[in-house]
């Protein structure tokens, strides 16, 4: 593992908001590492702070790709009311946001494809925001 990586999920641990939002921000980028995924959904599904879910799903919608959406879809599966709200508007974030960001549609398509029925139902969810910012 790069010194980055066990950084940032050192950091994802951490009792502080702002470290954990880092470490969101800063694993994105490794959402196809196995260790950085695990850890990923643990950001997602914060039970301390709904700026770590919003952040972690920001920063993974950003990312754009199939393991990072997956990551977000999973995430979507598990989460309370409350928490699906900030993993929406962290989608949206990235969405609407400037520069653009991958086609997140495009991942859904081929999550609803997943083996796992709540990646596939996660993904649903995902393509429905995605939809809704289009308008």
């Amino acid at each position: 593992m790069t010194s980055g990586l066990e950084d940032a999920l050192a950091e994802a641990s951490s009792p502080s908001r702002t470290q954990r939002v880092r470490a969101g921000r800063e694993l994105a980028s490794f959402a196809d590492v196995p260790e950085a995924a695990e850890t990923l959904v643990g950001l997602l599904l914060d039970v301390e702070d709904t700026a770590v879910t919003r952040q972690t799903a920001e920063a993974l919608a950003r990312v754009g790709t199939v393991a990072a959406i997956r990551l977000i879809a999973l995430a979507v599966a598990e989460a309370d009311d409350n928490q699906a709200d900030w993993l929406q508007t962290g989608v949206h974030d990235a969405l609407v946001g400037l520069g653009g960001v991958p086609d997140v549609a495009a991942a859904c398509g081929k999550l609803a494809r997943d083996p796992e029925e709540a990646v596939r139902r996660g993904a649903a969810d995902i393509s429905a925001w995605a939809d809704d910012t289009r308008c």
